[in-house]
C-alpha cells in the first residue's frame, strides 16, 4: 500500500495534465489553421455555381440584381445587404460561371479572359483624376508621362516607393478618365495583371476590375463592357 505522499503526489500530477493537454491541443489546432490560412500563393476561391437564379442585394444603399453564376462568394448568393461583392466574368462574351468554363474560371495563365470585379464602400468617393494627383503622383518619376501603348499615357514610378514593379497607365474611356495599375511580368510573377484603379458608382460605393495584362491592347473594350455589365445590374 502506497504512502500519503505518494497519493498526494499523484493528485498532484493529475490537477495539471488534463488542462495541459487541451491547452497544447489548442495551440496546435490555431498553428494548422493559421498555417493554411496564411500560406504563400493564392488560395483557394469559393465554390462557384452554375446557377443564374437572380439574386437582390444591396451594396452601401445601392441595389443590384445579378445572376449567382457571376458571384464568386457563396455568402453573397443569399442576397441582401452587403459592404463589398465580388463578381467574375468571361472576356469578351461576359457570361458568367458554368461548368462548360470552369478550366477558364479557375485558370491563372497569362492570357486567362476571366475578368474579376470588385464593389465595395468607398467614403472617399475620389474620381480618376483625384487619384492620379493625390495618390500615385507624389511616388511617379515623370510627372507629365510618356506615350505609352495602345493610346495610354505611361507613369513610371520611383524605386522604393512601394510600386516600382509596376507601371501605370492613362487613358480616356467612354466615361472619363481609367487608370491601370499594371504589374510587369518578371520570374516570380509569370502572369501579370492590370487593375483598374477604384471609380465612384454611387455615394460611398466604388469598383475596380483585373484582368491580365496580356489583354492591355483592349482596355477600352474591357472598360466598356465593365460599365455596361454593372448598369445591367443595377437597379435603376
Amino acid at each position: 500500500m502506497g504512502s500519503l505522499g505518494d497519493r498526494d503526489e499523484i493528485h498532484r500530477h493529475s490537477g495539471w495534465l488534463i488542462p495541459a493537454g487541451f491547452f497544447l491541443a489548442i495551440v496546435a489546432l490555431s498553428g494548422l489553421f493559421l498555417g493554411w490560412y496564411l500560406r504563400p500563393g493564392p488560395k483557394a476561391p469559393a465554390a462557384p455555381t452554375g446557377r443564374s437564379t437572380m439574386v437582390q442585394v444591396t451594396v452601401r444603399g445601392t441595389a443590384f440584381t445579378i445572376p449567382a453564376n457571376y458571384m464568386e462568394n457563396s455568402a453573397a448568393r443569399a442576397g441582401g445587404e452587403l459592404d463589398s461583392l465580388a463578381l467574375s466574368a468571361l472576356f469578351p462574351s461576359w457570361r458568367g460561371y458554368s461548368d462548360a468554363d470552369a478550366r477558364l474560371f479557375t485558370g491563372n495563365a497569362p492570357d486567362s479572359p476571366v475578368i474579376r470585379l470588385s464593389l465595395r464602400g468607398d467614403p472617399n468617393n475620389l474620381d480618376e483624376e483625384a487619384r492620379l494627383q493625390r495618390i500615385y503622383m507624389p511616388y511617379i518619376e515623370n510627372r507629365k508621362g510618356a506615350a505609352g501603348p495602345f493610346g495610354l499615357t505611361q507613369y513610371g514610378f520611383a524605386r522604393d516607393s512601394g510600386y516600382e514593379r509596376n507601371d501605370l497607365f492613362a487613358g480616356h474611356g467612354d466615361k472619363g478618365l481609367v487608370l491601370l495599375l499594371c504589374e510587369r511580368a518578371a520570374a516570380d510573377l509569370p502572369s501579370p495583371n492590370c487593375l483598374a484603379v477604384d471609380r465612384p458608382l454611387a455615394k460611398n460605393l466604388s469598383f475596380s476590375y483585373r484582368f491580365k495584362r496580356a489583354y492591355l491592347a483592349r482596355w477600352q473594350e474591357i472598360s466598356a463592357g465593365t460599365d455596361a455589365l454593372i448598369a445591367k445590374f443595377r437597379k435603376s
